[in-house]
């Protein structure tokens, strides 16, 4: 494992992006443990698109326009869906005074975040064989051990994201024009990520 890898890694793991949104969300509005949940959650959404850049399935996806198009747009409808949750008052962003939160409803929120972004299966077959010596015996395995830094770097990064926004969650209840405006502003960016996957090609 190179240093390269590491710093690629940990740039494309820190850029904002659908996952550590919805870990921030859920921070502020549910507290550090949802907010890790929520981590643990966006990394899991990311193990079937390693296992199908390890299986060539991504291969398959990248070659069929129709195949793409039906998951890339499920993934358009769903963050369409969480921007309207985000919205609402009793949604995704609502702030709970108790910080309890539902386990198995950030669980699947945070796994579909990404399950349904067709674009991370062809970017793992692009970007971690860079990082595997084409002499290397096993290719497989040397790139199911890249896969799990990666995985690993998700999880610390989001988790960190999520912890730092519930510190901050004290600032906010009891502000009623400050969650309105977070609101506003969290749906405008699952928005934005949506009609950014709806207008990317393969």
């Amino acid at each position: 494992m190179s240093i390269e890898f590491l710093l690629t890694a940990l740039v494309i793991v820190a850029s904002p992006g659908t996952g550590a949104l919805y870990t921030i969300a859920a921070g502020l509005g549910r507290g550090r443990r949802a907010g890790i949940l929520a981590a643990f959650a966006s990394t899991l959404g990311i193990v079937p698109h390693l296992i199908a850049a390890m299986l060539g399935i991504a291969a398959v996806l990248h070659a069929s326009p129709l195949a793409y198009d039906l998951v890339r747009y499920g993934g358009v409808a769903y963050l369409l869906y969480m921007a309207w949750q985000t919205l609402k008052a009793n949604g995704t962003l609502r702030v709970e005074a108790s910080a309890e939160t539902s386990v198995r409803k950030v669980l699947i929120e945070g796994i579909l975040i990404n399950l349904l972004n067709p674009k991370l299966s062809i970017f793992f077959v692009a970007f971690l064989p860079q990082f595997i010596s084409p002499s290397d015996p096993s290719p497989l395995l040397a790139m199911a051990g890249l896969s799990f830094i990666f995985m690993l770097m998700t999880f610390v990064v989001f988790a960190a994201y999520g912890v730092f926004a519930a510190a901050m969650r004290d600032r906010i209840i009891g502000k009623p024009a400050v969650m309105a405006w977070m609101r506003r502003t969290f749906a405008a960016a699952f928005v934005l990520l949506g009609v950014k996957l709806a207008f990317t090609e393969r």
